[in-house]
């Protein structure tokens, strides 16, 4: 007998007719774009009423915030010139031409790695504008040894304080990787303000205290006295509050599902059309909601760290030394850190190199008792180098919290709705799944993060 005749003699019913009669075991629609979403999940929510949620602060002088814009034209590089009312010196300062006159006076220098760009001791008589490239700073310890002063990297400057005053510099600043600088002379600024009226006038008012006195984090004085004996005259004083607090209106994420009447008609078992639809809807809105809160660049999380609470690694890759420094930027409380996973996988190797196994909380590594959760939406640049998050939560610690509004018409869930909006000629219906969010930094000392973490060595 051939083989092709033991193959018409089939004795059994076959597999593929019996699937006629059989109902498949099925899974609802899978995504691989669904993330863990650990700061939607951690962060507090608070409701934002009026859709506008603001920070009443005690009254602060601000600086601004200290970072740089520079534009590259080959191997040259200039700064924009509005950017230098990021000095304090210049802050405020609103005469385009007398920038643009001192953006010209800007010289460019390249410093290799080990090279020294400014010692100790020596008057500061120039500003250095860092437009590319990473310096560290070493201070003269108690003792007389080298003490580390931490790193400064791209958009930040030292040295700013020589311009308003006779002052040395109170470290020696080497060059940790190849720079890029623009130097600011003194006498070139000063040869600037002698033409300027308006530039004087600007030096004298920075000089003269900005308004009056201030506490070490640059909020008005609450003047008082303590330890006297006697009768003495005490002082008079109030707290100030700032008079333009910052308000986060609250952002949306929008899209019209789209769902043909007769899907929705004939197709609706084992599972509903219409609800898996708006179910894989609602989770890429959640995602973009994540990425929003951390990456815009009004409310974002990356868009609104302090200036001193933004440090950068010494080395490049994150150390357990690079994290316990972040840990004193946010020392009061801290929750949780966040990482992009190729950045918690980088931490990982430098404990391993070292010989640390660092503890686990949820099945996620922890440093110092404090977890580090992934996040995939905080950016990784071309260069392999990303940002580590360290934050306080809560509004009654004065920490970062999310802001939502729920009660909406036609709310489906917390601070997210589903309106139905009709059928159209093509028997198409139509619903618009909107999210509402925000988030809030309520003071600077909530949130730090760590720069140029290098994911790829």
């Amino acid at each position: 007998m051939t083989e092709s005749t033991q193959a018409q003699q089939q004795l059994s019913l076959g597999t593929e007719a019996a699937r006629n009669l059989a109902t498949t075991t099925k899974t609802v629609p899978q995504m691989q774009e669904i993330t863990s979403r650990w700061l939607l999940r951690l962060l507090p929510w608070v409701e934002a009423k009026g859709g506008t949620y603001r920070v009443n602060r005690r009254l602060t002088y601000q600086l601004g915030d200290g970072r740089l814009t520079f534009v590259a034209d080959g191997d040259a590089v200039r700064i924009i010139p509005a950017e230098l009312t990021e000095l304090p010196v210049l802050h405020g300062f609103d005469e385009p031409e007398v920038l643009a006159a001192l953006a010209g006076r800007c010289r460019q220098r390249e410093y290799a790695p080990g090279d020294v760009l400014a010692e100790f001791g020596h008057p500061a008589d120039e500003v250095l504008l860092i437009a590319r490239g990473k310096v560290g700073l070493a201070g003269q310890g108690a003792y007389g040894a080298e003490a580390d002063r931490g790193v400064r990297a791209e958009g930040e400057f030292l040295g700013d304080e020589g311009l308003s005053g006779d002052v040395l510099w109170e470290y020696t600043v080497r060059a940790a990787t190849a720079c890029t600088v623009l130097v600011l002379d003194k006498r070139a600024f000063q040869e600037v303000a002698e033409g300027s009226p308006e530039l004087r006038q600007q030096i004298a008012d920075f000089t003269s205290g900005q308004g009056g006195p201030r506490n070490t984090h640059g909020e008005a004085a609450i003047e008082m006295a303590a330890g006297h004996s006697g009768e003495p005259e005490l002082p008079g004083t109030y707290v100030d509050y700032d008079l333009a607090p910052r308000e986060y209106e609250l952002s949306v994420a929008q899209t019209v599902l789209r769902v043909h009447s007769r899907v929705a008609d004939l197709y609706n078992e084992p599972m509903n059309q219409v609800e898996q639809q708006l179910r894989l809807t609602i989770e890429a809105l959640r995602e973009r909601q994540e990425h929003e809160l951390i990456n815009n660049p009004d409310f974002g999380l990356l868009h609104n760290a302090d200036r001193d609470r933004t440090i950068h690694t010494r080395t490049g890759p994150p150390t357990p030394d690079d994290m316990d420094e972040l840990i004193a930027t946010v020392w009061k409380q801290p929750a949780f850190f966040l990482a992009h996973p190729r950045a918690m996988a980088a931490f990982g190797r430098e404990c391993s190199s070292r010989g640390l196994y660092p503890q686990a909380i949820n099945g996620y590594p922890a440093w110092r008792g404090i977890p580090i959760y992934p996040c995939s939406k905080i950016p990784v640049s071309k260069q392999q180098t990303s940002s580590i998050l360290l934050m306080r939560i809560g509004e009654d610690v004065q920490g970062v919290v999310g802001l939502h509004q729920t009660g909406l018409p036609d709310e489906y869930q917390p601070g997210l709705n589903v309106r139905f909006m009709g059928i159209n000629e093509r028997a198409i219906a139509s619903y618009l799944v909107s999210a509402y969010y925000s988030a809030a930094v309520l003071i600077p000392d909530a949130l730090g993060i760590l720069e140029n973490v290098e994911t790829g060595r």
